[in-house]
């Protein structure tokens, strides 16, 4: 076992280490098929196995630098634990297996069933997460929120998913340390399993420490590229939406109707001809104009009732009703943008339009249980299912705008939302959005 005389050794040796880790993950992350197998979270054999290429030659590279003196190299331990997080306990027990196999051969006969240990265990972890999402919350800095944690755990009494993998990582190399000590307590059995030397409790923690930031970097920093790659396919979808918007509302079918409103109301109610003009060109410029990706609620549905009141000029306020009950904490928070106005049209156009004597539509927003609800309801004639299942797909226009709405949320949030649509015909439609309460949106839109 190798002994280290000096603290700032020590320190600038765990410090190697940690940049060790994040120059492979960055390294790794500028591949597009690694970040294509990376990011894929039901993946095949095939892709397990390219997981397994892309990482574990650089692992194995690393264990032999090491060997030969480069003592901050060996990253089996942390290697086969993200093997394992990652890619599941298979990819993590063969990966383990094989970073291990240099210093299996040189004698160290507890590499292997350490890192085989380590990336089973990683693997475990992943299949007993109820949401993938924590494994990508593991950020270097993530022990700082331990004593919240410890809090929301006494008092909600419920798991706080988010420490399991750190927790994990810190046994893992503390059995490491143990097993290696126990080990060497035999004249017979010399360096079976290589740790660092921890003569103090400080030392002990500064390698505890490191093995948890060389695992946490590489999350941080694959995790970073997944956020941006989200955010760009977003971006996509937004201008398709947008794009969307304009061929199905301003269109000239939809120019023509407002403009012959506005030339039916100047002759009795030039003050609102003015206001419907005014509408018009809020709609215009906000669609052709560069958006953020979220905007707040309350601009949201700012744009939503420019929509409503041209619609409501069209039609006449007695065939077309607006209500809202918003609770008022829910105005501030963000959304993504152009999220209502596809669901808000389709109720306008599928739901109330062909009704003879017109309608109301209901929209409700409302916090809960760290959820954002936002509901839009009318009392239309309603939808088949065949019909819902043309609007979800990409059967018009306005169910290119449905589709598109529903994409980008799967985009934004992953599997941590519901859109659902329920109809009944002769009755009217419902539509529920239930999204986080957008703290960790925000958070990665920064």
């Amino acid at each position: 076992m190798p002994t280290l005389t000096s603290g700032k050794d020590l320190l600038f040796l765990l410090v190697l280490k940690v940049g060790l880790a994040a120059s492979m993950a960055a390294l790794l992350a500028r591949s597009a098929t690694f970040r294509k197998v990376l990011y894929t979270e039901m993946r095949n054999s095939e892709e397990k196995m390219q997981l397994l290429l892309f990482m574990a030659p650089t692992l194995v590279v690393g264990v032999f630098l090491r060997l030969v003196g480069y003592r901050f190299a060996d990253l089996t331990l942390e290697g086969a634990f993200l093997l394992g997080i990652l890619g599941g306990s298979v990819a993590g027990s063969i990966g383990g297996a094989i970073v291990s196999l240099p210093a299996f051969f040189f004698h160290e006969w507890l590499a292997t069933p350490m890192a085989v240990v380590a990336g089973t265990l990683g693997g475990l972890i992943r299949a007993i997460l109820p949401n993938r999402e924590a494994i990508w919350n593991l950020g270097p800095f993530l022990f700082l929120g331990i004593p919240r944690w410890i809090f929301r755990v006494a008092r909600n009494v419920r798991v706080a998913w988010e420490m399991v993998p750190l927790a994990a990582v810190v046994a893992l190399e503390l059995g490491r340390i143990a097993l290696a000590h126990a080990s060497l307590g035999r004249p017979t059995r010399p360096n079976w399993l290589f740790v660092l030397e921890t003569p103090t409790w400080w030392t002990l923690a500064l390698v505890v420490l490191t093995t948890v930031m060389a695992v946490a970097v590489p999350i941080k920093i694959w995790n970073n590229t997944r956020i941006e790659a989200k955010l760009k396919q977003h971006e996509d979808l937004l201008l398709n939406a947008r794009m969307s918007a304009l061929s199905s509302q301003i269109n000239p079918h939809f120019l023509f109707n407002t403009l012959n409103t506005v030339s039916s109301l100047t002759r009795y109610n030039p003050d609102l001809a003015r206001g419907v003009l005014l509408k018009l060109s809020s709609i215009l410029r906000r669609l052709l104009r560069k958006q953020d990706n979220f905007v707040p609620l309350r601009e949201e549905l700012g744009f939503i009732d420019d929509y409503l009141d041209i619609e409501v000029a069209r039609f006449g306020p007695d065939k077309l009703q607006i209500s809202k009950e918003l609770d008022e904490d829910t105005l501030e928070a963000y959304v993504p943008c152009m999220l209502l106005q596809p669901i808000v049209e389709n109720s306008i156009k599928h739901g109330l339009a062909p009704k003879l004597d017109g309608g109301e539509i209901r929209i409700r927003t409302t916090r809960r249980d760290g959820r954002l609800l936002i509901e839009v309801e009318d009392n239309g004639i309603g939808m088949s299912p065949e019909r819902i299942n043309a609007l979800e797909g990409e059967g018009d226009a306005v169910g290119i705008g449905i589709s598109n709405v529903h994409e980008r949320l799967r985009v934004l949030y992953g599997d941590d939302f519901r859109f659902d649509i329920h109809s009944v015909e002769g009755k009217g439609t419902f539509v529920r959005i239930d999204v986080p309460d957008l703290v960790p949106v925000l958070e990665a839109s920064s």
